[in-house]
């Protein structure tokens, strides 16, 4: 595997810590800020709008650009919009802020796919796509916990300041290590936008919104539900955030050897497996030893299940950038819903509400998987039948002629 791949990795870690880490930093943004926490956690929300509106119409601007120059200058972009958050004084400003790192960020997880698998060949695109989107799940075991430590002890600020180190980091080893790759020949919006013509592609896409919007209405309030409902003192959480961490790993690793082979039964095993323990912690929030226990378990089969759902989407696509963007797109579609829930069940009942709110979410993702199977088996009886008529067309021919 090219060094590069894993800069690829590196750089998607970079820029997701800074999407996930407000979760650890709400407190603060609340009190620093002027906002309550729901405002404060909008934050999450205000990024995943970002990606959905602005990232596909940015990597539709880049699509003939070569994949090195359009992720330095993402990465340029994304810099920007991290400097600007680590200064901001108004909540107004930071929202800029959040949108900015958004746009780069959604159009970077895809042209960061699509190279990556430049970079290996299709024999080996799989593996590469896992050590990139890997970055996605150490953001989570490591970066999220390390931003909300570094929160704790030097200011939210600090946290902010730090990404922006490691993405400038990231930025020279892109420029030193990622060859040159020319610009896709051929390539026209048209062609690019023939294949979301595809039901089957966009029931895909519903169904990833929905579980990781399943994910995220819990993941954006875990914090306060740690501490407002677990009674977990604040310098536990980041702990807490590694423990879930780990689980992403773990999951990430197994769900990454099965996607291929078990791509649907991942799909409905996690998703159910999520319904199921959303349901139970917002039945048990209030017991530390079961926070603990669901807390790791939530980290195995929630976000792990990334890798299936890219496959499954390239299966009914490609594996062109913006088909990935898109597929970002969508997931941060359901991030935005989610999160908005949750926040209006906050302050509607308090904070078990994001894990029911999860929990509605991830059972109908459930419902839109069993949609594409009826709907898939309805599809082959019908191929199956049209092909009846041809077979018998066939075998009276074959009879004549052998009457003849």
């Amino acid at each position: 595997m090219p060094f590069a791949v894993f800069v690829l990795g590196l750089g998607v870690f970079c820029l997701n810590t800074t999407e996930v880490m407000v979760a650890g930093l709400l407190p603060a943004l609340s009190q620093d800020l002027d906002v309550s926490i729901t405002a404060a956690g909008n934050l999450v929300t205000v990024f995943a709008l970002g990606m959905v509106i602005g990232g596909p119409l940015l990597t539709v601007a880049l699509m003939r650009t070569p994949p090195k120059s359009a992720l330095t200058g993402l990465m340029v972009l994304f810099l920007a919009g991290q400097t600007l958050g680590a200064l901001a004084t108004t909540y107004g400003v930071m929202v800029l802020a959040r949108i900015v790192t958004a746009l780069a960020t959604a159009a970077f997880f895809g042209i960061a796919a699509s190279a990556g698998a430049g970079l290996v060949g299709p024999d080996r695109a799989g593996r590469a796509l896992s050590v990139i989107f890997g970055g996605f799940m150490i953001a989570n075991v490591a970066g999220l916990p390390l931003a909300t430590l570094v929160d704790q002890h030097l200011g939210w600020r600090a946290s902010f300041w730090a990404v922006d180190a490691l993405v400038a980091l990231c930025l020279v080893l892109v420029i030193a290590l990622v060859r040159h790759m020319p610009a896709p020949q051929g390539v026209s919006l048209r062609s690019e936008l023939a294949v979301f013509r595809s039901g089957r592609l966009w029931t895909a896409y519903g169904t990833n919104a929905l579980l990781i919007g399943a994910v995220f209405a819990a993941f954006a309030y875990l914090s306060p539900i740690l501490t407002e409902l677990g009674g977990f003192s604040p310098g536990t959480v980041p702990l807490l955030f590694v423990l879930y961490g780990v689980g992403t790993v773990i999951g990430n690793i197994i769900s990454g050897r099965l996607a291929d082979s078990h791509t649907m039964g991942v799909l409905w095993g996690g998703g159910a497996l999520l319904t199921v323990l959303l349901a139970v912690y917002g039945l048990t929030a209030g017991n530390q030893a079961a926070s603990l226990v669901l807390l790791f378990l939530l980290g195995l089969v929630g976000l792990p299940l990334n890798p299936a759902m890219a496959a499954r989407v390239m299966r009914h696509a490609n594996s062109g950038s913006l088909v990935n963007t898109m597929n970002t797109a969508t997931i941060c579609t359901g991030v935005t819903v989610g999160t908005s829930l949750a926040g209006w069940g906050v302050d509607a009942g308090g904070y078990r509400a994001p894990l029911w709110t999860g929990a509605l979410l991830a059972l109908g993702a459930l419902l839109a998987l069993l949609l594409a199977a009826v709907t898939g088996r309805r599809r082959t009886a019908g191929a199956a039948g049209a092909a009846g008529p041809v077979r018998d067309a066939a075998a009276q021919r074959e009879k004549a002629t052998a009457c003849l």
